[in-house]
């Protein structure tokens, strides 16, 4: 199993990133996947989650309306577009794919740093 993130980097505020996640190995339209992140010195919390088929999402009030969560299962992969960030938003930045009585993959994480 692989799952290799992208997109990453330093952006001023308001700007935009695109992370992807190129993954193998799994059976990618199987699971579910989700955007989580980690700021220094705090908890890795949830930004965003797509089902399956993709056919549902959900997201942290804190990026609703900024960022969207989607997904290629042609292409086995997923993505995390931002925009209008903000210096809260930078954090590592993991994908995770799960599926119910399957262990989870994650990403190995992308820095996402939003500053002037």
């Amino acid at each position: 199993v692989q799952l290799v993130e992208s997109g990453g980097g330093l952006v001023q505020p308001g700007g935009s990133l695109r992370l992807s996640c190129a993954t193998s190995g799994f059976t990618f339209s199987s699971y579910a996947m989700s955007w989580y992140r980690q700021a220094p010195g705090k908890e890795r919390e949830l930004v965003a989650g797509i089902t399956s088929a993709g056919g549902s999402t959900n997201y942290a009030d804190s990026v609703k309306g900024r960022f969207t969560i989607s997904r290629d299962n042609a292409k086995k992969t997923g993505y995390l577009q931002m925009n209008s960030l903000k210096p809260e938003d930078t954090a590592v930045y993991y994908c995770e794919f799960s599926r119910a009585g399957r262990r989870d993959y994650w990403g190995q994480g992308t820095q996402v740093t939003v500053s002037s």
